[in-house]
């Protein structure tokens, strides 16, 4: 992980201003050095126009091209190397190879020949001031590319920097956006592993409901006196159609299912009734949780009793990955209008699942739980701290 620092120095550098301010620096640099060390005309223009093409690096990178080749140029006028050449030509080739504007074989390339024409002509130079220069064909003349070799050397080194730069940040990127497409996956699979469980207990509890019609209305024939022949093919018919649904039922969605054993497979489901011995779990494992009923206690449909199990069953687990050690509080509410109101909240820090976002998987699976049976839930932040989650279940009209 980057420092606060390296994340503050990134962000400066990723500013929309920052080529302009340091192309306007080093362009400010190259008057004053102009003004104090006055140079020819071509060395003038080199080196203004090296500095000032900096400004455009980003909106325009090709210019870097421009950048190099005029401070080649500046340098070549004048037998002094200016610092603004300098500054500006390392910039010039580090934006050609962090932007990738051309091959880095063929920008050393290019950088090297530029090299060697800058070194022939003060070659040339250097004999019409009448310095001791042996000829290219004499002993020694070699030493004399050694200028040569240096900006090659220093031109490589800049253009191989920004394209290591830029292969570290495309592979961050790639990164990033595999570890993106991890998550939405595993959201997917998250929710859809839900939706499955949410399907099998369903069927479960459907199931158990078609068979007891199909039971109720095959011994109705055998146990009401008194019926017609019409009333006893009457009941037959139910019951037909009730043993068929249930086969069509679990033909249908008996592919949710997993092989857990029969054991799993026969087990009843939960009710209101095995709260307390959620509690106790919650309790056994470390956390501190307390559970409160009001209310007079009713039976109340199957699904209904699922779905409220399951969400505080969700949201206590919730409570022990997102704050550990916080003290939780049930409370289960059976109002009067035949709503059921269930709130699990926690004195932690108040950063549930998704923090309270609905981004988390257990906070989309308590959702679709109370949807499922026309009720709505809320998660985030409670009144006094910690965590909230509330669930409002209507469970009928009469």
């Amino acid at each position: 992980m980057s420092s606060p620092l390296q994340r503050r120095v990134r962000d400066r550098i990723a500013a929309p201003a920052y080529p302009w301010v340091t192309g306007g620096v080093v362009t400010a640099g190259a008057v004053a050095e102009l003004i104090v060390i006055p140079a020819g005309v071509t060395t003038t223009i080199g080196v203004l126009v090296s500095a000032a093409s900096l400004m455009w690096r980003r909106s325009f990178p090709p210019i870097a091209v421009l950048t190099v080749a005029a401070g080649l140029l500046g340098f070549a006028g004048d037998i002094n190397l200016y610092v603004s050449i300098m500054v500006s030509g390392l910039i010039g080739c580090y934006c050609l190879g962090r932007r990738r504007v051309l091959h880095p074989a063929l920008t050393v390339a290019g950088g090297a020949l530029g090299a060697l024409c800058v070194n022939l002509v003060h070659i040339n130079t250097w004999s019409r001031m009448e310095l001791p220069v042996p000829a290219l064909w004499e002993k020694g003349s070699l030493s004399l590319f050694a200028e040569s070799f240096l900006l090659t050397v220093v031109v490589f080194g800049a253009v191989m920097m920004g394209d290591a730069v830029r292969s570290r940040e495309e592979t961050r990127t790639e990164r990033h956006l595999a570890q993106a497409r991890m998550i939405a996956v595993e959201r997917q699979q998250a929710a859809e592993a839900e939706r499955a469980a949410i399907a099998r207990e369903l069927h479960d509890i459907v199931s158990h409901s078609v068979s007891m019609i199909a039971v109720q209305a095959e011994s109705a024939t055998y146990t009401t006196p008194g019926l017609t022949p019409e009333a006893r093919d009457g009941f037959q018919q139910i019951a037909a159609t009730a043993r068929s649904s249930m086969a069509e039922l679990r033909r249908l969605l008996g592919v949710l299912r997993t092989p857990q054993g029969g054991a799993a497979l026969t087990a009843p489901q939960p009710t209101l009734d095995h709260l307390a011995e959620l509690v106790e779990q919650h309790r056994a494992v470390g956390g501190v949780a307390e559970l409160r009923i009001t209310g007079e206690r009713v039976t109340l449909p199957a699904a209904w009793e699922l779905s409220a199990y399951r969400i505080t069953q969700e949201a206590l687990t919730n409570a022990r990955k997102h704050a550990p050690g916080a003290r939780t509080v049930v409370e289960v509410d059976y109002g009067a209008g035949r709503l059921l109101t269930l709130r699990v909240r926690d004195d932690g820090p108040g950063c549930g699942a998704g923090s309270g976002s609905g981004a988390g998987h257990g906070l989309t699976g308590m959702r679709e739980r109370a949807a499922l049976v026309g009720g709505r839930l809320s998660a985030g932040a409670g009144p006094d701290g910690g965590f909230l989650v509330e669930a409002e279940l209507p469970w009928g009209s009469g």
